[in-house]
């Protein structure tokens, strides 16, 4: 594994040696009596110390459920409690997040000096020094737990989403078939492994198949990555149109130094601008193709690198092997070629679905043998799969999926906010941009000022990535007689207005 810090140092990371970090965790994870099928939380950056939190937890039997680092309280809150975990490992840089957390479960803490180490918490790194490499792991089957995910959805806060052993052929699938990795790649995925596309695929999919793995702990620069990927050789290369967007705006000198180097790249996380397409053919002379996936099912259409067939720039492309997919008309009936449908998984003829319902919400997605994503999309004679948008209301910002709910609960925290609802609008750089119609407490002044606060408040609080830029303040919100928020009519009234 190679890992380049904040800082910009190298290390490298051998497969003896990862082995010897995770039976070092699981040794440790059994002295604080973790158990397999106990859930073990991670919010860390992307370092080693996060990849031997990941492999130890499952050589122990355990789960391993991700937070993302630019959450904020509440939303830690939620997937805490909705997970159970027993355990959270973090650093000095996101502890204090923590301390707002009820019912906070044991911290791990990794510091570089001890008096950095908060009262009660377990010194990460001096723990593991005293453990043995040698950990027999611990089997288990496929249908038990691997991972505990979390999804956002239009009501209620983030969905559990239970992720079995099974799951592994179909993170193989997705590395051979749309990634396309050789043993003399030099591969770099930049998604955050506090997210589903980084954790199977920028973590497990390579280390399940033998292969190295690139991990850079710094946010995503255009100067840095294009450092990265000339220092490193790297040439095989995966992330989201958001952050290709920007590596376009920056103009074609530095692409022109790294012309013929990468050998392919990947897109995922929202649909692919046939513009980025162009531009990384012309000015790299790599292809870059589209793939959709959900943190549900994995990666299961794509406009692969690893399989021959005709890529149309714009469309997501083809059912991944291993899986069956249909496009559904209102009425439940296969729609016609060329017609708009909900993008369904047929789950009987789909081997590498891994998906059985969420935590402790049934499978209400899962209706008459099909597993319903909630995206409409449109399939030509060919097969060919495009992408039209959600069925719903969760907004798709920079390749994250934002549902209202979270940031309508962080916005209602705050004593000015008497009532809100959340919407999309259409962004050129991000997709969708998140905005909020607030409607005020008596006495709040609905100016400037208080929109940079509760644009704040929701950072602080929710997440740094889903934070409402956008704020309207209005004096009541469009309802149904029932008393329903008609998003769509806040929705249809801001694309007129940008």
């Amino acid at each position: 594994m190679d890992w380049i810090s904040l800082d910009g140092h190298h290390e490298t990371r051998s497969f003896l040696e990862l082995r010897d970090e995770a039976a070092r965790f699981a040794n440790f994870l059994k002295e604080q009596s973790i158990r397999p099928g106990d859930i073990v939380a991670g919010l860390l950056p992307r370092t080693p110390d996060l990849v031997a939190v990941v492999l130890g937890a499952l050589r122990a039997g355990a789960a391993y459920q991700p937070l993302f680092t630019a959450f904020g309280p509440k939303a830690i809150q939620d997937r805490l409690t909705m997970s159970g975990a027993k355990l959270v490992v973090t650093d000095a840089a996101n502890r204090k997040k923590l301390d707002g957390v009820k019912d906070c479960p044991p911290v791990a803490m990794i510091v570089d000096t001890p008096n950095e180490l908060n009262t009660g918490d377990i010194d990460f790194r001096r723990a593991l020094a005293s453990q043995s490499t040698e950990f027999v792991p611990v089997l288990r089957s496929g249908d038990d737990l691997m991972f505990m995910m979390a999804t956002s959805g239009t009501t209620g806060p983030a969905k559990g989403v239970p992720v079995p052993l099974k799951a592994l052929p179909a993170l193989r699938a997705y590395m051979v078939d749309g990634i396309d990795l050789r043993p003399e790649d030099v591969f770099w995925n930049i998604a955050d492994p506090g997210w589903a596309y980084g954790l199977y695929y920028a973590v497990i999919g390579p280390l399940l198949l033998g292969h190295s793995t690139t991990l850079v702990e710094g946010p995503f620069m255009v100067d840095s990555t294009y450092d990265v990927i000339s220092r490193l050789g790297v040439t095989n290369f995966a992330g989201a149109p958001t952050a290709f967007r920007l590596i376009i705006a920056s103009g074609n000198e530095r692409a022109s130094q790294l012309r013929d180097q990468i050998r392919c790249i990947s897109s995922a996380g929202e649909p692919l601008n046939p513009e980025v397409i162009r531009w990384f053919e012309t000015e790299l002379d790599a292809p870059i193709r589209d793939h959709y996936g959900q943190t549900e099912t994995g990666m299961l259409v794509n406009n692969h690198h690893g399989l021959e067939h005709p890529v149309r720039p714009g469309s997501a492309g083809y059912a991944m092997p291993g899986y069956r997919v249909e496009v559904l008309a209102e009425d439940g009936s296969i729609a016609d070629p060329n017609e708009p449908g909900q993008l369904a998984v047929n789950i009987a003829g789909s081997p590498l679905l891994f998906f059985s319902g969420y935590l402790n919400k049934g499978n209400k997605s899962i209706e008459n043998g099909y597993y319903l994503t909630g995206d409409t999309v449109e399939r030509d004679e060919h097969g060919c799969i495009t992408f039209v948008g959600r069925n719903d209301d969760v907004i798709t910002s920079s390749g994250y999926r934002i549902g209202p709910f979270d940031v309508e609960s962080a916005l209602i925290e705050h004593p000015a906010v008497t009532e809100t609802a959340v919407v999309g609008v259409p962004d050129k750089e991000r997709t969708e941009i998140v905005k909020a119609v607030v409607v005020l407490a008596e006495g709040a002044d609905g100016n400037d000022e208080l929109a940079e606060e509760l644009k704040d408040y929701v950072k602080r609080r929710l997440s740094a990535h889903a934070y409402p830029r956008l704020i309207e303040f209005v004096s009541e919100l469009p309802k149904t007689p029932s008393g329903k928020i008609q998003r769509f009519l806040l929705r249809r009234a801001s694309v007129g207005n940008t």
